[in-house]
């Protein structure tokens, strides 16, 4: 039996990673179409994270603006993508980079779960966090308890000096 993208690829531990290599094999193909969480962070590192997120048809992030820099990695579907007030159709395929500070909204606008890969620089959730839908995510957001931790924010020089 396969093994399900929820198994495979758990959340991150709620510490510093191992100074080791991490290796997400075959995310783009047909694997990451098995994922139906909202939101799953994969990996949280001290100065990014990797998150992947499946949008459902008419579904949408929700229009929202971060202090850190965002890279998506589109897999599957057809979106409209707001970003700074210009308007795309972003396809299976393509890459979006919002800088931090820009307002931007991403749409499911095909018949089937939009997916995407969004890398943040820093860390912008919790480490283990894995929202199975929206209104789980806004709620987590809304109470503070989706936040990254403390060793996320640190400076360079802090970090180089352990």
């Amino acid at each position: 039996m396969a093994e399900a993208f929820s198994d495979k690829y758990a959340s991150s531990t709620a510490g510093p990673p191992a100074k080791k290599m991490v290796h997400f094999p075959k995310m783009n193909s047909s694997l990451p179409s098995t994922s139906s969480d909202f939101r799953r962070v994969l990996w949280t590192g001290q100065y990014s994270q990797v998150l992947v997120m499946t949008i459902p048809p008419g579904g949408d992030v929700g229009e929202e603006t971060h202090t850190v820099d965002q890279i998506l990695t589109f897999t599957s579907g057809v979106a409209k993508a707001i970003v700074g007030g210009e308007t795309k159709q972003v396809d299976a395929g393509d890459v979006v980079v919002v800088p931090a500070g820009t307002m931007h909204q991403f749409e499911n606008a095909g018949p089937t779960p939009l997916i995407f890969y969004t890398i943040y620089s820093p860390a912008e959730h919790n480490p283990t966090t894995v929202h199975k839908t929206k209104a789980e995510a806004d709620k987590h957001e809304d109470d503070g308890t989706d936040v990254p931790p403390e060793w996320t924010q640190k400076s360079k020089a802090e970090n180089m000096a352990k």
